[in-house]
């Protein structure tokens, strides 16, 4: 048995599937860890639902921006762009179905020393804490109250720090700010949600979230996706998987149990230019 950490997918569905098939993945007996992003931007999000759907428990995916984007967008909600790429599942019968599956996803995954999730963590939280947080916005998502969640409580960019007093929606847009849309941070845990891309584009008195003094998540190697631009990082306690397939990059898998890399371009109907 073997666990197979994955990185964005974003709707990249033969790069996904030729990247199972170098792993020698077999749901029968091997376990996938996704790391949220599913889908958007790629050609077949609605193959990659179904498919990861399909898995059962051989999977496990937390919930990235573009996911909650997608739950915004079907129950009408949330402004479209013309880069966005899930019509087909829109329009697809087994939508309802599919929405739902996505919607009672973890926002964190915690087990065996290893924490999931797709953006990062703050500094003073451990991945303890941050299991139970992010368990609060589980709640709120399969919930009575979930569309209004949805509608007018889930996305903004305030409050951009962390309070044990917080309460109520903004309590729980933070705790998604944080695990879905973060980059950059400050020590004192304020988070910029301005500047994306490259690590040289911090803006002043900010770095990486996962490069600040003093974390407290030592307690469990975290894995993340969401910054492309960061490329494949690997040290003793941060696997940070999206290397931008999307963007002509490589699709990237890790085996937990001895730390192998697997790679995979993407198709050139999949690449998109930067």
């Amino acid at each position: 048995m073997a666990t197979y950490a994955i990185g964005d997918i974003q709707g990249c569905f033969d790069a996904f599937t030729r990247l199972l098939d170098r792993c020698a993945f077999d749901p029968a007996k091997d376990r996938l860890w996704l790391t949220g992003d599913l889908v958007n931007r790629g050609p077949r999000s609605l193959e990659t639902l179904r498919f990861v759907r399909s898995l059962g428990e051989a999977a496990v995916t937390v919930l990235g921006n573009h996911d909650f984007f997608l739950l915004m967008v079907a129950e009408g909600f949330g402004k479209r762009s013309e880069d966005d790429t899930f019509d087909e599942i829109l329009t697809a019968p087994d939508r309802g179905e599919l929405l739902t599956w996505l919607r009672h996803r973890p926002l964190c995954h915690r087990e065996g020393g290893y924490c999931l999730v797709h953006a990062g963590l703050l500094p003073q939280w451990t991945s303890l804490r941050a299991r139970a947080l992010a368990a609060e916005v589980e709640a709120a998502l399969t919930g009575a109250d979930w569309r209004e969640f949805m509608e007018y409580h889930i996305w903004g960019n305030l409050p951009n720090a962390w309070r044990d007093s917080l309460e109520g929606w903004p309590r729980l847009r933070t705790i998604v700010n944080v695990m879905a849309r973060m980059r950059f941070c400050s020590p004192e845990g304020v988070m910029d949600f301005s500047a994306k891309g490259e690590v040289s584009r911090a803006p002043a008195g900010f770095l990486p979230w996962y490069e600040l003094p003093g974390r407290n998540d030592a307690d469990a190697t975290l894995i993340v996706g969401h910054w492309s631009a960061i490329g494949l990082k690997i040290t003793p306690k941060l696997l940070a998987i999206d290397t931008g397939c999307l963007w002509g990059g490589e699709l990237t898998a890790i085996r937990l149990e001895d730390r192998r890399i697997f790679q995979v371009k993407g198709s050139k109907e999949e690449i998109r230019p930067l």
